[in-house]
């Protein structure tokens, strides 16, 4: 149950430093469009109140960390190559891109909040790009993207439908199940549109456009991340970005990765979301580091909470993406797996995962022989089919042991 976010947008607008901050990868990053040529892939953190403080436990993490209570798990993110207009007809790195996209199960759209850049991608005086037009834009060529995919043959599937009575959801799920749309999807977007089903000829070029918005609302659920916050105006822009419907974050991406550089060289102590940082007791900066860092503090970090970049991974994974953090141990006393660890390990699994398929992810053999599962709070078994809770402490009772 692995999911994937996309990190996508223009070129320019900060796109590649959103994820180099969130991932501390060394990725390419310039001033200038298409610095992305081939989509990176890294390791970012969600970040969650880890339930050692809840038990009063000092936990030892194996795939996650723990710092001063806040557990740090892993999630893949894919920074994808700069769009263009026209990419979904292959203008610029397009194909490349949509390829790129195909995997991802939730995007965070990083714009330039500022509008210093325009729609080609190129920088420009701020205040002269309208910022929303980018949100228009990414529905646009998304959208036409999956059209395209969608027309081919289209008359041969009009056909299995209204002559051979086939299903057209089934249809469009095979058509579409590279791109992770599924048939629960069309049928929310067939109820959300009202079109006919059964007489797909009627339906006009507008109307398939509307199911296909539909669709990718569903399957690629996106968030704004609103970066160069701290440059005017900005602030103003954001107020009309929240209106577009999205969830929308405010950030700099460049504070955040400058924090992060700075506490992987032991400068800082730093916790990503965090409000604020404190500078090693043995740190040697220079005036301008500190100049640097001072800023951060005074034009980001106080006026906003954060940078905004933890809180757009979060927001992607928790609320689009509706996972929740689920604890399994083997020991509900102590807390422990068969090596001792304390709450060794935090998974991600999406709302609505059943026990036995949560058993099913840490190892097929505890789901084939699942007899029950502790619920370690209220120390209650549970059955098969227990719906998993956001930070339950889960034990495994299976008739086959994994090794």
């Amino acid at each position: 149950m692995q999911r994937i976010v996309g990190v996508v947008g223009k070129p320019n607008v900060g796109k590649s430093t959103f994820f180099s901050a969130a991932t501390l990868a060394h990725v390419q990053i310039a001033n200038y469009p298409f610095t992305t040529i081939k989509p990176n892939v890294g390791m970012g953190y969600v970040r969650t109140n880890c339930v050692c403080r809840e038990f009063g436990v000092t936990d030892t993490p194996g795939n996650s960390s723990c710092v001063d209570g806040i557990r740090l798990i892993p999630v893949e993110l894919v920074d994808c190559a700069g769009l263009v207009p026209g990419a979904w007809q292959g203008r610029g790195l397009g194909n490349q891109f949509l390829d790129a996209i195909r995997q991802a199960d939730a995007l965070i759209h990083v714009i330039d909040a500022s509008g210093s850049t325009d729609a080609e991608g190129r920088a420009c005086d701020p205040g002269t790009h309208n910022p929303t037009d980018d949100v228009k834009f990414l529905e646009h060529e998304l959208d036409m993207w999956i059209l395209q995919i969608l027309k081919k043959e289209w008359d041969r599937t009009v056909r299995r439908v209204e002559g051979t009575k086939e299903d057209l959801a089934t249809i469009i799920e095979e058509k579409l199940s590279g791109l992770g749309i599924r048939k629960q999807h069309v049928a929310k977007a067939h109820q959300k549109t009202g079109l006919t089903f059964e007489r797909p000829s009627s339906w006009s070029d507008e109307q398939l456009l509307a199911i296909i918005s539909e669709l990718r609302k569903l399957a690629k659920p996106m968030l704004i991340a609103a970066n160069k916050i701290d440059i005017p105006p900005a602030e103003k822009n954001l107020k009309v970005l929240e209106s577009s419907g999205y969830l929308t974050v405010p950030c700099c991406a460049e504070a955040e990765l400058a924090l992060r550089r700075a506490g992987e060289k032991e400068r800082i102590a730093y916790v990503p979301g965090n409000s604020n940082f404190s500078i090693a007791d043995k740190a040697e900066l220079t005036t301008d580091q500190k100049n640097a860092l001072a800023r951060i503090k005074e034009k980001i970090l106080i006026p906003l909470g954060s940078t905004g970049v933890q809180d757009a991974l979060n927001f992607a994974f928790f609320k689009l993406l509706q996972m929740i953090t689920v604890y399994p141990v083997e020991d509900p006393e102590k807390l422990t797996d068969h090596k001792g660890r304390v709450l060794p390990d935090a998974y991600l699994v999406p709302f609505g995962t059943t026990a036995r398929e949560f058993a099913g992810l840490i190892h097929s053999d505890l789901a084939e022989g699942f007899l029950y599962a502790t619920e370690v709070r209220s120390k209650m078994r549970v059955a098969d089919d227990y719906v998993l809770k956001d930070g339950d402490v889960i034990t495994i009772a299976s008739a086959k042991r994994h090794a």
